[in-house]
């Protein structure tokens, strides 16, 4: 039988230990600020591609570690965005403390808890967007072949699920 004659392939990661807890909060309609909370999120990754010359999407193993190594990055840390347009984000001179302001609201952390990410707001959404690239980038997905979409799954809550979907080749 033909592998190639219809249909698509992936192949998908989710384990219990692809869990990390971590605080933050999130601003939403303009002016609202949630309060500092925190959850046990769980993670599963998943990649769409073309079978190889080993009839594989990819290594699982790979796809499992990768995957398992930015959990352990976020782990027992508060998540802030640094690219918000109303949460003000600090490192203290001497790096030992970080800074977090909206309005009048102020949090001060030491900074080895906390994980400063590249996103605007620490939604779930955004979460596993950042996920997805930087999974992305450390296996160099991009460069292998018939590689087509990696999806990154965040678990906020139980059953509340945020999705991104990147592109692994580009459009033509």
């Amino acid at each position: 039988m033909d592998h190639r004659a219809s249909g698509s392939f992936g192949v998908r990661v989710m384990k219990d230990t692809l869990v990390f807890s971590a605080a933050h909060f999130i601003t939403f309609n303009g002016t609202i600020c949630e309060r500092l909370h925190g959850h046990n999120w769980r993670v599963e990754a998943a990649i769409e591609g073309d079978l190889d010359e080993n009839f594989y999407v990819f290594d699982f193993i790979a796809l499992r570690d990768g995957l398992q190594a930015l959990v352990h990055e976020l782990d027992h840390r508060v998540l802030l965005p640094d690219r918000h347009r109303q949460i003000l984000v600090t490192v203290s001179a001497d790096e030992a403390e970080v800074t977090a302001v909206f309005e009048k609201r102020r949090w001060v952390f030491p900074q080895e808890d906390c994980l400063i990410l590249p996103i605007e707001n620490t939604t779930a959404e955004l979460i596993s967007r950042w996920m997805a690239e930087t999974l992305s980038s450390r296996l160099n997905l991009s460069a292998a072949t018939g590689l087509r979409r990696l999806r990154i799954s965040v678990e906020e809550n139980f059953g509340q699920w945020a999705d991104y979907w990147l592109p692994l080749t580009p459009d033509p």
